[in-house]
């Protein structure tokens, strides 16, 4: 058989919080779901950080010992983002979980590490594949601890492992499945899982044929139900290439990738939407101005001067403009890495603009080509990279520098061993013998007469 992935990819940030911290991943060999953690500008890394390196796993020709590429790959994740916590102190204590499945032909290699989830709908049936590594589950584990119990826990959410700045090394749950064609597995955030019964999910998954469809039906009863945490969520149907019906659309292998990792990390849900509709209704309504009864309508209230209306006024304007100023002076403090002509620039200021005024401005076109970075990296580029420091942005270039250096030199890698095959073809190649030359004919002997 000739497997494919047809896949579907979601990531909201909610009803509540206004960041992104979970990052989702579905391409034609891998998908992803990491939910960050460590505060509003320490999440949304360290899920990016672990969905860029896995990305690079989503490739035709990925390694043959699957489980031992997918665990080494996170691992190394793990350090990268060890090494922006040591290098950035106000990221430390930053962290992430992150359920990954990869698929080579007809064996899925699954990695697991928190409270992320993946399930497994087949023939009707959806199981839980994953274990959350939380202190509830812990307890009932232990007996302690229903089922029912722990939905109410008030320490539920609490992580036992994870990746990234915390004491413990990481343990990630590792395994090697069969692939069937028809199966449907699920990878999803807390946001979801927490929020969405497992009799719900596996109805949706059941009953919901297209995975783009299934996708945003769950993440609307996860809105639904409140959405106090970022909702992710990735979908793919495992399908057998040889028994597609003639005219039937392949399954598509352009990558989706969403939430943090995105460049739309932080869009809002849409305001048509019904969970958001629904959010709008609960809003207080504004309190009516004030009206004095005191006053007669044919009476004229007294006069006030308007010195002190006016004072106030200037008082307002001053700290308007003050704060105006401080905040200018901020985003002078600050800088950015982005992609422009085909090159990495730092930018000093921020990305955003206020009306005609620019709040940042070039300091440096580096060396490094933005087209030698992968394509997670370059997304994430192009979306820019934010920086407390310049010392920090150059510290984020020396970073893609080393990404690109290592594209060059595995360019130059296969460059030369195409070389060296080409004339090794060549010297095993014998040359043609050449066809002997004619002998001459001989001349005639002189005769002499008698």
């Amino acid at each position: 058989m000739s497997y494919a992935l047809r896949f579907a990819a979601r990531s909201d940030v909610g009803l509540v919080r206004s960041n992104n911290q979970d990052s989702g991943y579905a391409g034609s060999h891998l998908i992803a779901v990491a939910d960050g953690m460590g505060g509003h500008a320490g999440g949304d890394v360290a899920s990016s950080i672990v969905i860029g390196r896995l990305s690079q796993l989503d490739s035709e020709t990925p390694a043959n010992d699957i489980v031992a590429a997918l665990e080494e790959t996170i691992l190394d994740a793990n350090q990268a983002i060890l090494r922006r916590a040591r290098e950035e102190p106000q990221l430390a204590g930053l962290g992430t979980t992150v359920t990954a499945l990869l698929r080579v032909e007809g064996r899925f290699a699954l990695a697991h590490i928190g409270d992320s989830r993946a399930y497994l709908l087949r023939d009707g049936e959806t199981t839980q594949i994953t274990k959350d590594h939380t202190f509830v589950q812990r307890l009932m584990d232990e007996g302690r601890l229903t089922a029912e119990e722990a939905e109410r826990h008030p320490q539920r959410s609490v992580l036992m492992r994870v990746l990234g700045d915390v004491d413990s090394e990481p343990e990630l749950d590792l395994s090697l499945r069969p692939a069937r064609a028809g199966d449907r597995w699920m990878l999803c955030s807390d946001g979801l899982s927490g929020l969405v019964s497992h009799q719900t999910i596996a109805e949706t998954l059941r009953d919901v044929a297209d995975p783009d469809e299934c996708a945003d039906a769950l993440v609307q009863m996860a809105l639904r139900a409140g959405g106090p945490d970022n909702i992710t969520c990735v979908i793919a149907d495992v399908v057998d290439l040889d028994a597609m019906a003639p005219g039937e659309e392949a399954p598509s292998t352009s990558p989706e990738v969403v939430g943090a990792a995105a460049r739309t990390r932080n869009r809002p849900t849409s305001a048509s939407g019904p969970a958001a509709r629904a959010a709008a209704l609960t809003r207080p309504e504004r309190p009516a101005a004030f009206e004095d009864d005191d006053y007669a309508e044919d009476e004229e209230p007294p006069r006030r001067s308007r010195w002190p209306a006016l004072v106030a006024v200037f008082l307002l304007i001053a700290v308007i403009a003050g704060g105006l100023w401080a905040g200018y002076a901020w985003t002078q403090s600050q800088y950015y890495v982005t992609a422009e002509d085909g090159r990495v620039v730092v930018y000093q200021g921020v990305s955003q603009d206020l009306g005609p005024i620019d709040l940042s401005h070039r300091v440096e076109t580096t060396d490094v080509p933005s087209a030698d970075l992968s394509a997670v990296t370059l997304q994430q580029v192009e979306a820019t990279i934010p920086a407390s420091s310049r010392p920090a942005a150059e510290e984020i270039v020396d970073s893609l520098r080393d990404e690109a250096s290592r594209t060059q030199l595995a360019r130059q890698q296969q460059e030369e061993a195409a070389r060296q095959a080409a004339l090794q073809q060549q010297q095993a190649t014998p040359a043609p013998t050449p066809a002997p030359s004619p002998a001459p004919a001989p001349a005639p002997s002189p005769t002499t007469g008698g």
